[in-house]
């Protein structure tokens, strides 16, 4: 079940709320862990056994961790806990993938091969397995105690607001507020707003520029040239963005509708004007995650010059290969890992200096040309593909083949969305907000006009995402395969 749809935006999210305002306090946490799984368990039932299991073992290692804190044991249940939640994403997610490459080895000698396994992704497993590790590790660290309360220690593992698409959240941020969190008209109105405008990201922005993305990557690829390969990579470029960034959007405001303080996720990334500033600004909670809980424990940047680049390294591969069990995702994410050392060697020294729209634009051709791999299901495509755009011959044929993909409403589409993915709209909103509260003549009246246009603005933007989600069956999220 996806956020943008029908089922979830009209029946399930009113019954979990109505439920969740209407019972006793003390059994709030009971209900939202209910909802969760039912929530989880439309996917398939047998993907909920899985979670279920990891619940169970996490549970007996975060306590087993924490009475042994005093001593060496504590290492060792921390070691046997976050390798059971390894082991489980690589059985789950990387058999398959594992499995194809011995057989690519075998097919060399006369060997028979490996049958195939069809072991399918349970839904979110990278998701709530990188919430498990937090758990543990945090416990070790004594950044937060064990919670001997297995329901809210499974609210925190699988609540369905950050369940399937994140953002990662740390226990060690959110332990408290399984015990004790403040609801009002405020927040549930601002987790209103916030879900709304998540949800016009993904369905009419997203959804539009995948129609241009997916349509451009299906194509005959030796057809191709520069005109239309910059063309899908730009409408994929603000697809992905859309997508998981109004994804996140849609996870933090339901997180406020039932009282949870989420950490922001994206910062615009696009605005970046070094790889290392996208990765400040891209997808936080995963950047964050690796850097606390792999980079530094690697050593970070303390030791010499040359393990520092191995750490970076090891990250970036780590961060690639988290995202999919393929090779274009680990040369993805291992091309950011080189920029980020190309940088330290002293290019971000010279980004800094010069002006910058130019470092911004430097970022902007890398992070689109990596998006190539993100996007290609094989590496040979992606070569074949980044040679397309370069090939600067364009025919009459191109040219038609163009403007089929943008008509007036996805040009429509761009102009929205450019001017939001560099701060524009945040620029303006804020601005309006700080004149309204001051004491100016007619900031009252202005203050008053604001709500009103505000609560139009809204309206608008459920009913318009509604008649698209009803009128079209394209619907397609990215993350929702990690």
């Amino acid at each position: 079940m996806l956020f943008s749809s029908v089922l979830f935006i009209y029946l399930f999210l009113p019954i979990s709320l109505l439920g969740y305002y209407l019972i006793p306090k003390v059994y709030k946490n009971y209900w939202l862990l209910l909802v969760s799984l039912i929530f989880f368990a439309w996917g398939g039932v047998s993907y909920t056994i899985i979670l279920v299991i990891s619940i169970l073992l996490n549970y007996f290692f975060g306590i087993k961790i924490e009475k042994n804190i005093e001593t060496s044991k504590a290492r060792t249940w921390l070691a046997i806990g976050v390798s059971s939640n390894i082991l489980m994403l690589i059985v789950f997610k990387y058999t398959n993938f594992i499995v194809e490459n011995i057989n690519n080895v075998l097919d060399i000698v006369p060997i028979n091969r490996i049958p195939d396994t069809h072991i399918i992704l349970p839904i979110g497993i990278s998701f709530y397995t990188f919430h498990s590790l937090s758990y543990l590790i945090d416990i070790y660290r004594r950044k937060s105690l064990a919670q001997y309360n297995i329901f809210d220690l499974s609210l925190y593992i699988c609540m369905f607001s950050q369940l399937i698409a994140g953002p990662i959240i740390r226990y060690s941020d959110v332990w408290k507020q399984l015990r004790q969190r403040t609801h009002n008209i405020i927040k549930f109105s601002s987790g209103i707003e916030r879900f709304l405008i998540g949800l016009g990201k993904k369905v009419l922005l997203a959804n539009s520029f995948a129609l241009i993305a997916d349509g451009i990557f299906v194509e005959d690829i030796s057809n191709l040239g520069a005109l239309n390969a910059w063309l899908g990579i730009a409408a994929y470029t603000l697809q992905i963005y859309c997508d998981f960034s109004g994804y996140s959007d849609m996870a933090i405001g339901l997180g406020r509708m039932f009282g949870f303080e989420f950490l922001e996720n994206f910062n615009y990334p696009y605005m970046a004007t070094s790889v290392k500033d996208f990765w400040r600004r891209w997808h936080i909670s995963l950047s964050t995650f690796f850097r606390d809980y792999v980079y530094i424990p690697l050593g970070g940047n303390r030791d010499s010059t040359g393990r520092t680049y191995l750490n970076l390294l090891i990250v970036f591969f780590l961060t690639g290969f988290w995202h999919g069990a393929s090779w274009s995702f680990v040369v993805w994410g291992l091309v950011h890992g080189l920029f980020m050392l190309i940088e330290r060697l002293g290019f971000e020294k010279i980004l800094h200096r010069i002006w910058r729209p130019f470092s911004n634009l430097y970022t902007l051709l890398v992070v689109m040309l990596a998006w190539v791999l993100f996007r290609s299901d094989t590496l040979l495509y992606a070569l074949d593909y980044w040679k397309a755009m370069f090939n600067f011959h364009i025919s009459n044929e191109e040219i038609s083949t163009f403007f089929s993909y943008m008509n007036l409403k996805q040009f429509l589409v761009f102009c929205i969305t450019i001017p939001g993915i560099f701060g524009l709209y945040k620029a303006i909103g804020s601005g309006i907000e700080k004149y309204t509260a001051s004491e100016r003549l007619y900031s009252s009246v202005l203050s008053y006009s604001y709500h009103i246009i505000s609560l139009c603005f809204y309206t608008s933007l459920l009913i318009v995402c509604s008649i698209y989600l009803t009128a079209n069956t394209y619907n397609p999220f990215i993350y929702y395969r990690f």
